[in-house]
């Protein structure tokens, strides 16, 4: 896998790689999220996320 930050198109249930990359970053953290350990997105804002704490953290729903 190349190095560098992927570009992915989040889809229901699965992604597909626009660029090859070896990482994503967290849209709330900026954190390196590996793209084989990639988990967490949102369909409609098109972004990733390092865990389910950053996606509640991005929709206000936790604060911290």
């Amino acid at each position: 896998m190349p190095a560098g930050e992927a570009q992915i198109e989040f889809l229901d249930g699965d992604f597909r790689v626009l660029r090859p990359g070896s990482f994503v970053r967290c849209a709330v953290t900026s954190e390196q999220i590996p793209v084989d350990e990639l988990r967490y997105w949102d369909v409609d804002r098109q972004e990733a996320y390092a865990s389910p704490e950053a996606k509640l953290k991005q929709l206000g729903i936790i604060r911290g």
